[in-house]
């Protein structure tokens, strides 16, 4: 497939790619877009469509993979050949993010992942996955296709299972790469995944406003957050 995928551009400034979690669809986000979209050209990515109108419509199992290379197709398109952007991930779209900064570190100036789901890093990695698998999977089976067909759905039923088995291969070039907990989030399984990925790739961990949900109960604070993190790392960087 060679067409751009769906996305949305809102805002005026130095590009940052939001890449949302769950099934990837944005649903909720625009508080936390408004407030960046002061300072950024914000492009939120919908990998899956879900956003415009493809809800309900069936979705093979979903592949780290080809997030990660749609998202280098949106950058394509926004992005001139040549410049860099910011990356934003959270959740599941934080592992699309970290996927992207691997393969593609050309077209990424610094990348903040936002509690990924690796679990598989820390040293009890497999039996922690099975627990979180069992957790989100026990509550209830929501439908992934039809006229019911819910984003939580989608996601319990084609991305959970394969982005929980994912972990970053290689370290990243140094600098570019800041792994976010939530403050409330402080002893439970993804920040303990976050603080192991930061010492794993060599990256820095920062603290964000709120839990794994923080985008959406703290979105003017993390907004506010999220800049500073860019805006600092694009300092040294300098």
């Amino acid at each position: 497939m060679t067409d751009t995928p769906y996305h949305d551009i809102t805002g005026r400034g130095p590009v940052l790619l939001l890449l949302p979690g769950g099934a990837g669809h944005p649903m909720g986000l625009g508080p936390l877009t408004e407030r960046l979209a002061t300072r950024f050209t914000v492009v939120t990515y919908d990998p899956l469509g879900l956003a415009h109108g493809r809800l309900g419509r069936p979705i093979p199992e979903q592949s780290v993979a080809d997030w990660s290379e749609g998202a280098r197709r949106v950058l394509d398109a926004v992005a001139p050949a040549g410049e860099s952007a910011y990356v934003f991930g959270t959740s599941s779209g934080g592992i699309a993010a970290l996927d992207l900064l691997a393969r593609h570190p050309e077209r990424t100036a610094h990348v903040v992942a936002h509690e990924p789901p690796c679990v598989t890093v820390l040293p009890d990695g497999a039996a922690r996955r099975a627990e979180l698998i069992e957790q989100l999977e026990g509550a209830g089976r929501l439908p992934a296709e039809g006229e019911s067909a819910t984003p939580m759905g989608v996601f319990l039923a084609r991305v959970l299972r394969p982005f929980t088995a994912y972990a970053p291969a290689t370290a990243p070039p140094p600098g570019r790469l800041t792994l976010a907990a939530g403050a409330d989030s402080r002893g439970q399984l993804l920040y303990r995944t976050a603080e192991a990925l930061a010492g794993r790739l060599g990256s820095a961990l920062a603290e964000f406003p709120g839990g794994h949900l923080g985008t959406l109960d703290h979105p003017v604070e993390f907004a506010d957050r999220l800049a500073e993190t860019l805006r600092s790392n694009a300092r040294t960087s300098a």
